[in-house]
């Protein structure tokens, strides 16, 4: 088993004919994954890299019956990519897009509060299950079919957990990246209760960083209801004072949402605190051998 997405996924890519979309789509096909459709406006009837292309998601989905979509439109118009995916009745969409206006996704959170879609992003590298399916930006060489479900806000840090997983052979049921902007879809809480009930994932490692309160909300949630073995890495505890850095998700005020913070209430939670970077793949592999 696995999360979100499997071999069977059928795939709609939205702005496939950009530089990005239509790179990322030929690795994704090389990968296996299942993209049926590609939208663009005006180039409905036309085919690009083997994918028949249509004006807009509902045709996509009236003609190839898509059920999720990766989005790699403009941050203008990103919003209603997404919108549009939702109304067409996509039940999984991943936004890699960065730079979407707050306001914008603001709106967004209202709107698909009236549908049954899931949203990963934006600012996304996507998600990908070893093997079977890789929607987004992720670089495939780095995962392999295994037991392992990783969460992260930060692309780069699940890329790295993803590797030490690999080489200590655990390998990894599915990563997600939630994305790092501070108005997005799936939150840490939500990837949790889909892995605590997932049969194929054996252990959960969760790669935070300082600013905004979503680990500490996960940390009360594995407090409450997760069972399987979660280990944790947050990126900033080296930082002496308040900060605005990198991702626009991480502002920290008034002393709240410190990385220090984070690895307390983490930590209290029963989670297992990886300090170096470098030890993650050893430290949930010492779990499932100690």
């Amino acid at each position: 088993m696995s999360i979100l997405i499997n071999k069977k996924t059928r795939v709609v890519v939205q702005d496939i004919l950009s530089k990005r979309g239509s790179f990322h789509a030929q690795l994704s096909l090389q990968y296996g994954t299942q993209i049926v459709a590609g939208v663009n406006v005006g180039h409905g009837g036309k085919q690009h890299v083997g994918v028949p292309l249509f004006n807009t998601v509902h045709e996509a989905v009236d003609k190839t019956e898509v059920d999720a979509s990766v989005i790699y439109v403009p941050p203008a118009m990103a919003a209603d990519a997404i919108i549009e995916a939702a109304d067409a009745g996509i039940k999984l969409i991943v936004c890699v897009t960065e730079g979407i206006p707050v306001h914008d996704m603001l709106r967004v959170k209202v709107v698909l509060s009236r549908y049954d879609t899931r949203l990963i992003g934006p600012n996304s590298p996507g998600i990908i299950t070893p093997g079977e399916c890789l929607m987004g930006v992720m670089p495939a060489n780095a995962y392999q079919p295994g037991r392992i479900g990783i969460l992260s806000r930060s692309g780069t840090l699940i890329y790295e957990a993803a590797l030490q997983t690999t080489q200590c052979e655990l390998g990894q049921s599915t990563c997600v990246a939630i994305g790092a902007d501070p108005v997005h879809g799936m939150s840490f809480v939500d990837c949790l209760a889909l892995f605590e009930a997932d049969r194929k994932t054996k252990g959960i490692i969760l790669m935070g960083e300082m600013g905004g309160y979503a680990e500490e909300d996960a940390a009360a949630f594995i407090k409450a209801t997760v069972r399987k073995p979660v280990i944790a890495y947050v990126a900033g505890t080296s930082v002496a004072r308040p900060v605005e850095y990198g991702h626009a998700y991480s502002l920290v005020s008034q002393n709240k949402g410190t990385a220090v913070g984070k690895c307390s209430a983490l930590e209290f939670a029963g989670v297992k605190i990886v300090h170096s970077i470098t030890e993650i793949g050893s430290t949930m592999l010492n779990l499932f051998e100690g």
